[in-house]
């Protein structure tokens, strides 16, 4: 099997994580492409002593950390609005960018600390410690009113309780498009959790599009089949989170939508 063949599966994963590192489709997208570009021109730099996911993530990692990529984040930096820049800077500036790529690689991605140590370049004994500072610093700035849409009861209840132990109130739980969307027009909320399909067949990707159509809102989708959304041809979500999913997926999903969302304010 040609080496394209062993990462072509894991490169929607690595979307994700890309968006979620970077807060945004096109940048995260753009890293993933240039980590591709790297592999392509030198490919027997690519690392073969380890499984071919964690060869990919690593190869993405040392993109992300390469000055030779400094243009990226200037590209970051020249499209978001000020307000939006100073907000995400001063939380940037308030937590370590490794502690945050711990977070993501062990609680969204599902790397154990042991592999996380290896993409980060840290001791694996040091990545529960990198998590637990990024949870507590991110949950302590970030506090929004949060709508869920959601058909399954059960599932529904328990997003409801991850949100609330976060510390984030919820203005409602919605489990039919028409639903989601008179909720959001009567208590507006400050992020979306929407399933993809709800239970009278409709989409909760209709929805949340009804709902950006009246005002701007973080969105985090959810979905079983992640891969359908991660393919890098069309607008597409920047946070989304897998079922079945860990508590620890939601927290770390919602933490980084909140923390690039310009509309958050700090708690006091």
């Amino acid at each position: 099997m040609s080496l394209g063949q062993q990462l072509a599966p894991h490169l929607p994963f690595l979307r994700r994580y890309g968006r979620a590192l970077t807060g945004s489709q096109a940048h995260g997208d753009k890293y993933v492409r240039a980590t591709l570009e790297a592999i392509v021109a030198a490919p027997d730099e690519f690392p073969r002593d380890v499984d071919p996911r964690l060869g990919l993530y690593r190869t993405f990692q040392a993109i992300w950390n390469s000055a030779n990529y400094e243009e990226l984040d200037e590209e970051v930096i020249a499209d978001a609005p000020d307000q939006a820049e100073a907000i995400a800077r001063a939380r940037l500036a308030r937590m370590t960018p490794m502690s945050r790529q711990a977070l993501l690689l062990t609680a969204m991605e599902g790397f154990t600390p042991e592999d996380t140590g290896y993409l980060i370049d840290v001791d694996s004994g040091e990545v529960d410690g990198l998590v637990k500072e990024a949870l507590a610093e991110i949950e302590k700035q970030t506090r929004a009113r949060v709508l869920i849409i959601e058909d399954e009861p059960i599932i529904a209840m328990d997003i409801e309780t991850i949100v609330r132990d976060l510390g984030h109130d919820v203005t409602g739980v919605a489990v039919t498009r028409d639903e989601a969307v008179a909720l959001a027009m009567e208590d507006r909320p400050g992020l979306v959790l929407a399933d993809i399909q709800l239970a009278d067949d409709s989409s909760g990707i209709d929805a949340v599009k009804d709902i950006l159509s009246k005002f701007s809102v973080p969105v985090i989708f959810i979905t079983a089949f992640p891969e359908r959304l991660l393919t890098g041809e069309r607008p597409e979500p920047t946070f989304l989170i897998t079922k079945p999913f860990q508590r620890s997926t939601v927290k770390a999903a919602i933490s980084q939508a909140l923390f690039f969302d310009q509309a958050t304010v700090p708690a006091a």
